[in-house]
């Protein structure tokens, strides 16, 4: 048993379907997750675009707010909004945990999102959190002078106690909900599915590019090369563990040092 659920949570995280789970119902299954999640997502960031495509001014004129408050000068009401948004957006996940345990009775140490390795992927999403980081601030920087983003605001919420722990956690809930849908479960999915290795990557960077596209071009262009990235490495590890690791410290980094920066220093763009 020991045996097999190592197997699970490597390699034969691309194993193929169960006989009772045709293509059909793998399929319908797919979009369905997708629908509820970053599917949705993507449609919503698309028609965002649009409409700071056609107001007036220039994109790095208009603002993108990620953590913004529900509630303005309520704290208790706005932090229960916010603890609520946090957990309602990680119900996908929970999802596609049921579908992965169905499968096998693993759920998801299927796609490598266990507990097995914490120090090797906190290790190995370090390295890639800074190896990514510095050159997508750089991307950003270049791609709004240039006019093709939108000035994209971390956070804008008020200045009081519990700010700086929603917005770690709202940084985790971003991370656990985007690589276990989007690299996890999307390409165990398509290669069940029979789609080439090539022509998955394609998809799971197109749609994860396709939600960011509210912070226009740059973030859409930016967004779907990490994506290309993070892809080639689940493949070569089989875990998706590091790339929630990576993914969160981004967020952690971009969130935190915004609150902090934003005003202070002259090369920081504020909405």
């Amino acid at each position: 048993m020991e045996a097999r659920v190592r197997a699970e949570s490597g390699a034969a995280a691309f194993s193929p379907p169960p006989e009772e789970l045709p293509r059909r119902i793998l399929r319908s299954e797919t979009l369905l997750v997708l629908a509820l999640s970053l599917g949705a997502s993507g449609v919503s960031a698309l028609i965002s675009f649009i409409g700071a495509l056609t107001r007036p001014g220039g994109l790095k004129d208009q603002a993108a707010t990620l953590n913004g408050s529900y509630a303005p000068g309520r704290p208790w009401l706005d932090l229960a909004w916010q603890l609520f948004g946090i957990a309602s957006a990680l119900v996908p996940v929970a999802l596609v945990a049921h579908l992965l345990f169905r499968e096998g009775g693993v759920g998801l140490r299927a796609i490598g999102f266990d507990r097995t390795r914490p120090w090797q992927d906190l290790g190995r999403g370090a390295l890639i959190a800074a190896g990514i980081g510095s050159a997508g601030l750089a991307f950003y920087l270049v791609a709004r002078t240039a006019g093709f983003n939108l000035t994209v605001v971390p956070e804008a919420l008020p200045d009081v106690w519990w700010k700086y722990p929603v917005l770690i956690l709202s940084a985790i809930q971003n991370s656990v909900l985007e690589e276990v849908i989007v690299v996890g479960y999307l390409l165990r999915r398509l290669d069940q599915l029979g789609w080439t290795p090539w022509a998955a990557l394609a998809a799971s960077s197109v749609l994860r590019g396709s939600y960011h596209l509210y912070q226009g071009i740059g973030g859409f262009v930016g967004n779907m090369v990490m994506g290309a990235v993070f892809v080639l490495l689940y493949r070569r590890w089989g875990r998706v563990g590091p790339l929630v690791a990576a993914h969160a410290l981004l967020d952690i980094v971009a969130f935190v040092g915004y609150g902090l920066l934003a005003g202070r220093v002259d090369w920081l763009p504020t909405g």
